[in-house]
Formats: C-alpha cells, sequence, structure tokens
C-alpha cells in the first residue's frame, strides 16, 4: 500500500474535501470550508516528492518536471477519486487532491431547483455552471449528467481536465474523454466531438476564446452544451465570455452568444450552521428574449433587474437565496452578509466594524 494513502483514508473518515501536502509544513485537510492541520511532521521536499511519484503515473512525472506544475486523476477503488494538481513553490514540492465522491449525488439529493431538471432535457443549447473554486460546479454539472442518464436516451460526451465523477451508462451511451490521456486538448476534443454524433457535451472548463467559440458552435447546431466558468455571478459571466474575443469579434460573438444562451447558474458554497456540511446558493439567469436582446444589444448592466424580475421563468437572484437560507437557520448572518450582492440587505445582523465590510 503506498504510504500517502493514509492521508486519503483521514480525508475520508474526516468528511473533508482536498488534502494538502506541501514541502517545508505539515499536512492539512480542508473540512466544511475550512484547512485544519495534521499532527504529522513537517514535509520534507525529497520525502514528499517520493511518495507523490510513488503513485504517479510516468508520462505525468514527466510533464511535472519539465512544466512545473501538473493536473491528472487518481484513484483508490473502493475508497474514492480524486482531481491531481502537482506544483513547485519556494520550498519544494507541493500537491492538492479533491477528493471526487464514488456516488453521484442527484439533483433531488443537492435541493437544486426544478429549472435544472428542465434544463438538462433541453434538446439544444449553452447551460453555464459559474462560481469561484470550489463552489460546487462539478457536482452540480455531474447531477445534471447523472439526470439525463437516466431521463433520456442519447449519447453524452464529456471532456475533462482530468475526468472526475465517473458515471455508468443507464439510459445513455456515456464517453468520457480526458485532456492528455484521451485528447490533446479541449479545442480538440471539441472538434472531433461535432463528428461524433452526441446529444450533450460537457465540456470541463471554457478556458480560452477558441473554446468558447466551438462550444457555441456546438450549442448552435443543436447540440446540449454544459460548461463551467470562475466567475461570480450571472451577468459577470456574460462579460467574460465577449470580452476573451479580439474586439473585432465581440459583437458577432454576442449575437452567436445569445442565440445559443439558455441559461447561467452561479454558484456559491455556504457552512451550515445546523448540521456539519455545506449548502449552495445559486443565482439563475434564464435566456429568455428579454435576456438575450440585452446581451445583443450590449445593455449587460441591466440583466439584474432581469433577474429581479423573472422569477415567473424559473429565475433567482443570488440574495434571495441567501436570504431563504438565512431565515431557515441553515447559514450564518456573518456569511451572508459576507456573500450576498447588495449587503445592506443583510447588514443589520452583522458588525459593521470588521475587515469583512470592505468585501
Amino acid at each position: 500500500m503506498a504510504q500517502i494513502n493514509a492521508f486519503f483514508k483521514m480525508l475520508n473518515d474526516l468528511g473533508g474535501s482536498d488534502l494538502h501536502l506541501s514541502s517545508g509544513s505539515q499536512p492539512m485537510l480542508r473540512i466544511r470550508g475550512d484547512l485544519q492541520r495534521v499532527k504529522f511532521k513537517e514535509l520534507d521536499n525529497r520525502e514528499l516528492q517520493d511518495m507523490l511519484y510513488e503513485i504517479t503515473p510516468e508520462p505525468k512525472i514527466k510533464e511535472f518536471e519539465e512544466c512545473g506544475d501538473v493536473d491528472f486523476g487518481f484513484e483508490i477503488p473502493g475508497l474514492a477519486r480524486y482531481r491531481v494538481n502537482f506544483f513547485r513553490q519556494l520550498h519544494g514540492i507541493s500537491a492538492v487532491f479533491r477528493q471526487i465522491p464514488s456516488t453521484v449525488l442527484s439533483l433531488d439529493d443537492l435541493s437544486m431547483p426544478d429549472i435544472l431538471k428542465e434544463l438538462t432535457m433541453l434538446p439544444k443549447g449553452l447551460v453555464l455552471v459559474t462560481g469561484p473554486t470550489g463552489s460546487g460546479k462539478s457536482t452540480t454539472l455531474a447531477a445534471m449528467i447523472d439526470y439525463a442518464n437516466r431521463k433520456r436516451k442519447d449519447h453524452i460526451v464529456t471532456i475533462e481536465d482530468p475526468v472526475e465523477f465517473v458515471h455508468t451508462p443507464v439510459n445513455c451511451l456515456i464517453n468520457q474523454r480526458e485532456i492528455g490521456r484521451d485528447t490533446k486538448s479541449f479545442k480538440a476534443a471539441l472538434r472531433g466531438a461535432l463528428r461524433e454524433d452526441p446529444d450533450i457535451i460537457l465540456v470541463g472548463e471554457m478556458r480560452d476564446y477558441e473554446t468558447i467559440a466551438l462550444a457555441l458552435e456546438a450549442a448552435e447546431t443543436g447540440h446540449l452544451v454544459l460548461s463551467t466558468l470562475h466567475t461570480i455571478s450571472a451577468p459577470k459571466t456574460v462579460d467574460r465570455i465577449i470580452e476573451v474575443f479580439p474586439e473585432e469579434m465581440q459583437a458577432q460573438v454576442r449575437a452567436s452568444f445569445a442565440d445559443s444562451l439558455k441559461a447561467i447558474i452561479s454558484q456559491t458554497l455556504f457552512k451550515r450552521v445546523d448540521k456539519p456540511t455545506r449548502v449552495a446558493a445559486q443565482e439563475i439567469l434564464i435566456g429568455v428574449p428579454a435576456v438575450r436582446n440585452l446581451i445583443r444589444e450590449n445593455k449587460n448592466h441591466q440583466l439584474p433587474s432581469v433577474l429581479q424580475t423573472g422569477r415567473h421563468h424559473g429565475m433567482q437572484t443570488l440574495d434571495d437565496e441567501i436570504e431563504k437560507l438565512l431565515r431557515h437557520g441553515m447559514i450564518s448572518s456573518e456569511d451572508a452578509y459576507r456573500n450576498a450582492t447588495e449587503k445592506n440587505r443583510f447588514a443589520s445582523g452583522v458588525g459593521m466594524n470588521t475587515l469583512s465590510d470592505l468585501g
């Protein structure tokens, strides 16, 4: 058994999400969003490198030594699967392991709004799940793929770096492709996917304008495309999609994006105060005609107003969902205030003399 497995077992037993191993530091676990030190000696660079290389495929070791960082997937049968990143820092090698649950939680398990089920059944278009790192985007997308797998009879292609949740085909054919192992890049995989008769394409992350352009093309040509971006709100997601393109292309992209957009789900995770787990709050923007027209006419600043008045279309604002969680006693007033868009709405529940007021 690999020496590192003891840390994975500890992470699993304590219900943590991430294992941090860093030269010059004690091991640390992220539990319910907070990092906690493990009672263990500080890790020596050589000792840690030997421990990590014991579980690392040779091609990934070579890539790491050439580039200074690397991503890959790793699995311990019967325990869990992990998304792995190695990187070099001042004191030597470091690694982060994100634990991927072996069971895909359903949309109902995650208490997601019913509109997500409707979006998963669409024949074509673009659905984006956004949020900061660690906000549960991959978990939400996996639940949507799982729902499609059970309710549709189609071909699902996922393009991931690395593959995270592993899906067992139920009513759909599912092909999961990993960047670096099965294909060279998101761009190459997306080009290939258009010739593979897919109905649903999951793009793990839209990182550059070429990938975004191909995703938009796929959404416009009869495919349902699901993907993620690291943005903190639905309106900012629209800005980010457009701004990643050269200025001379932005008008065309704005029209293409408006035509293909079905929804943006912007997600924030909160630590629950009533039980030892976390809960998500979502801002949901639906691509109704009013939204598409605002995007097309470059009036993104008016999108928050549409969000506030579009509840009958399935839309919801982040602040409304935060208020609901707070009212039900699920999150703290401090967390509500810290993550709210309009902080004055939640200011009465917290003191106003802390650094969090600057956020």
